[in-house]
């Protein structure tokens, strides 16, 4: 019972308790020092951390309770003590219980400490009298205020230092003793000769040091640990600065407060729902919306929705722009999931009046032999020209057909409905579309034509209409027997400013349109063609033909009916060798095209202009212009660059000479030719900015030429790690172009940054890249189509850095090729001094043999003898020196 009545007894002494001031019981072990900031100058002041219960408890929560307005507490000294009973040494007031219990008065001052001045987030006033000079502090009068900050800045003076005599005080034997000395001797070697060998002639000679044996010895660095050292001590120097001080400027803010604000969604109500839910003009406009989004959902449009608009905002006011945006972004690809099974894309080309239609060229991925192999089996696929719309990446608009694979096209620049295009088989394919000129240029830009373009889908067609893709059959085909014999690998219009004969004279264009064609085929020829007819047509020609059974479909224009199945080249040149019987194999060619910014103009002003009913095309009458006369031009450059399957770049003339002996047409020997590249040519272009510069690729490496300097290349890269297939020059930078590697990699070369190397390296797909062609959609906004091996066409956007050239690019590259033709000039000239020197050596060697040759047998033996002479007065000194031959030995030396 009687510790029963112990725990009665202490519950009503609890009771009791609560009626009187409380009076915490506290261990006696446990007690410890305060600590106060007395080192600060503050003793009334002691730090304390309150967590988030305690705030809770005393309600001194930080920014609702205790705020920058008024950062301080009022806390009872009875709740503290109870917080002591409730909580014990859990409580956070217990490191400074013995404030508390001996601090006079009934409130404690808590401060909320915000910059943790002190080291924590609260700190108590332990004191009455700091307690009042807190919530009272005294005025101080502001002169007194300016004149303390006044006396505070003053006190510190810079005086810089003044040099004064030195004092030694040993440093300089620590020195001397740390100073590293040689302890061992130099090893010192003497070489000499047999002495049936001393005065002999010695020739030196050049040789290769990996083909001798024994002839190069590669002396490699390697660690020994006989001779590691470790750093035990290291002397670091300071040097004294002056204190620095950091000021503000801006705005001080002497009244702050806190406010916050809370957004509610507005709805509407049931009434309003069901109103608006019957209402005619929100069901109209739903239902001339929902057209066009089902549309762009069906054909998959593919935007950037992470593109930073503010950025684009800025693009303007920069020169280049995002530096840190230097890579080619995914912007859309096409794929033909029903025709391009095992092909790939031969060539690309953008349309040269509506924007975002693009075609290109497939062919089967076989080699010769698969095909003749799988022959029959070709005939029965379709050889198609693809045309694709950004706004349709599934379905192409146009399928051009073929009669066999076509390896490379072109739009004509005078009519883009006309397109030449070259077959595997060696033939030139004609298509005319004009008639469906309407279904690609269904809608463009809109309705309202604003100055600033604007990508919006130019095949915005019905869906039942647009599932089937609408064929077209070509016009006309050369002549199998007249024309090539192998693959033609490049095809080119001749601008509208000039024609040729059969002689390749240069003439003034009689019919003021693209009517010539220049192509290169793997059979070592280069045909020019005409597609207008060599003669006037007659109404008897149609009807020749109905005769002979040949039957001419109805959906196939009669544009070019007098060229099919007997086209003939005007001009066949052949790349001789010369020496040889071989010739060389063109792949590529590049004119001098001086006119083709006019044939541009007159594209822009074709396009401006709509073709009016009663007009006539004019190639639906080529005939026309026929009987006007020929106006010679003159001095015109007739030379173009050909590159060659072996890897040279060949300068030639397309004129041709009569043979003094048989009297036929032949072509002139090439004025040029240079083996730089280790691979077949696949690149031959003009650079867009300047006509006299031309970019070659071919193989793992890279050329720049300038026309006019035949002494070599202007640049000549170094291996690349992969082969180059494709490339292109940029049109908007003078010093940048694009090359395909066989890996999928881009390599983008930037002259003004990197001439040894690409700037950068970009991997766009998995397979090799069988052709690349920038486009420029605006002032804003460039594409660049990259084609690879497995049939996909990648279309990528061009960022600003490789899009907008700097202000002085153009003169700086310029700048640049003609210190690089100075230099070529350079070396040019040193050869001639080297050879010359050479010339000159061989002319003293000869004169020297015949002068020994004229002496007499007496005078070489003289020399001979006094040779020998010099011979024994050099041993005898090298004797004496080396200690072997004293002064009285030397005398019987001399009688011997």
């Amino acid at each position: 019972m009687a510790p029963k009545s112990q725990k009665q007894k202490s519950s009503g002494d609890r009771k009791n308790s609560k009626r009187s001031k409380p009076k915490p019981i506290l261990p006696e072990s446990e007690e410890a020092e305060t600590l106060n900031m007395e080192s600060m100058g503050h003793p009334e002041i002691y730090p304390l951390v309150l967590t988030t219960q305690t705030q809770e408890i005393f309600n001194c929560r930080i920014d609702e309770d205790v705020t920058d307005e008024q950062p301080y507490k009022l806390i009872k000294k009875e709740d503290i003590f109870a917080d002591f009973q409730n909580r014990a040494a859990v409580s956070d007031f217990y490191p400074v219980r013995k404030v508390i219990q001996e601090y006079p008065g009934d409130e404690l001052l808590v401060v909320y400490d915000k910059d943790f001045r002190y080291g924590l987030n609260f700190y108590l006033i332990g004191t009455e009298e700091g307690k009042e000079n807190y919530l009272n502090p005294p005025e101080i009068a502001e002169e007194q205020e300016d004149y303390k900050e006044h006396i505070i800045e003053d006190l510190y003076v810079y005086r810089p230092p003044v040099s004064k005599p030195w004092v030694s005080l040993g440093s300089e034997k620590e020195i001397e003793e740390e100073s590293v000395k040689e302890s061992t001797k130099q090893i010192t070697y003497m070489i000499s000769r047999k002495r049936s060998k001393f005065g002999a002639p010695i020739k030196f000679s050049d040789q290769n040091a990996s083909s001798v044996k024994d002839a190069y010895i590669e002396c490699t660095a390697y660690p020994d640990r006989n001779f590691t050292l470790k750093q035990l001590e290291k002397d670091v120097g300071m040097q004294v600065v002056p204190k620095v001080k950091d000021t503000s400027t801006q705005t001080r803010w002497t009244y702050p407060k806190n406010a916050t604000t809370q957004y509610y969604p507005r709805e509407f109500s049931e009434e309003e729902k069901e109103i608006f839910g019957q209402s005619k003009t929100l069901s109209d406009f739903l239902n001339n919306v929902s057209v066009s989004v089902e549309i762009a959902l069906q054909q998959n449009e593919i935007m950037n929705t992470f593109v930073d608009d503010w950025k684009c905002l800025a693009e303007e006011e920069s020169t280049f722009g995002d530096k840190t945006d230097t890579h080619l972004k995914e912007y859309q690809s096409f794929t033909d999931l029903h025709n391009l099974k095992e092909k790939m894309v031969t060539s690309v080309s953008w349309h040269p009046t509506i924007y975002g239609l693009i075609a290109v060229s497939v062919a089967v991925r076989l080699s010769l032999e698969e095909r003749v192999h799988f022959s029959g089996k070709l005939l029965l696929q379709p050889s198609l020209i693809l045309f694709w719309s950004f706004s349709d990446p599934i379905h192409p608009q146009l399928m051009l057909e073929s009669p066999d694979d076509i390896f490379c096209f072109k739009f004509c620049p005078s009519d883009p409905n006309i397109i030449a295009g070259g077959c595997i088989n060696g033939q030139i394919v004609m298509w005319d579309i004009t008639a469906h000129a309407d279904r690609i240029e269904n809608i463009k830009t809109g309705g309202s034509r604003s100055k600033k373009a604007t990508l919006k889908p130019m095949f915005l067609l019905e869906p039942d209409s647009n599932k089937e893709a609408t064929y077209i059959r070509h016009c006309a085909v050369s002549s199998i027997e007249n024309g090539h014999k192998k693959v033609i690998t490049d095809i080119h219009w001749l601008p509208d400013t000039f024609e040729i004969n059969r002689m390749g004279s240069v003439f003034e264009n009689r019919s003021g349109i693209c009517c010539q064609l220049v192509t290169c085929s793997a059979d070592c020829t280069i045909c020019f063609w005409d597609i207008r007819p060599q003669k006037a047509l007659t109404p008897q020609s149609v009807e020749k033909k109905k005769e002979e059974n040949i039957e001419i479909p109805f959906d196939v224009p009669s544009t070019f009916l007098h060229l099919d199945l007997s086209w003939k080249p005007l001009i066949k040149i052949r790349l001789s060798k010369g020496e040889t019987s071989l010739d060389h194999c063109p792949t590529k060619l590049s004119l001098n095209e001086d006119s083709l910014c006019k044939s541009q103009d007159k594209v822009l002003l074709a396009q401006s202009k709509t073709v009016k009913a009663g007009e006539m095309n004019p190639y639906y009458n080529l005939e026309g212009g026929l009987a006007n006369h020929l106006k010679p031009i003159e001095d015109f450059c007739t030379k173009f660059f050909v590159g060659t399957e072996e890897g040279g770049v060949i300068y030639t003339d397309w004129k041709m000479e009569r043979d003094s002996e048989t009297g036929r047409l032949m072509a002139k020997k090439p004025v040029n030719l240079y083996t730089v590249h280790d691979g077949a040519v696949h690149t031959v272009q003009r650079s867009p900015f300047y006509k006299d510069i031309v970019l070659t690729i071919g193989g793992w490496n890279v050329a720049i030429w300038k026309e006019g300097i035949s002494t070599g290349p202007l640049l000549q890269s170094s291996c690349a790690p992969k082969k180059y297939t494709a490339g292109h020059w940029s049109l908007t930078r003078p010093g940048v172009f694009y090359i395909g590697r066989e890996d999928g990699y881009i390599d983008i070369w930037d002259l003004l940054e990197k001439t040894h190397e690409p700037a950068q390296s970009q991997n766009i797909c998995i397979t090799m890249i069988t052709y690349i062609k920038p486009w420029t959609f605006s002032a804003k906004q460039q594409f660049i189509a990259i084609a690879d091996y497995y049939g996909t066409l990648h279309i990528l956007e061009i960022p600003w850095t490789l899009s907008h050239p700097s202000t002085n690019e153009v003169s700086s590259m310029n700048y640049y090729f003609e210190r690089e033709v100075k230099h070529l000039e350079y070396i040019e000239q040193r050869k001639k001094i080297r050879d010359q020197e050479k010339k000159e050596m061989e002319l003293e060697l000869e004169k020297k043999k015949t002068k020994t040759y004229q002496k007499s047998k007496e005078q070489l033996e003289a020399e001979l003898k006094m040779d020998y002479e010099s011979y024994l007065e050099l041993e005898e000194t090298t004797l004496i020196n080396l200690g072997f031959l004293k002064v009285a030995e030397k005398m019987s030396f001399m009688d011997l």
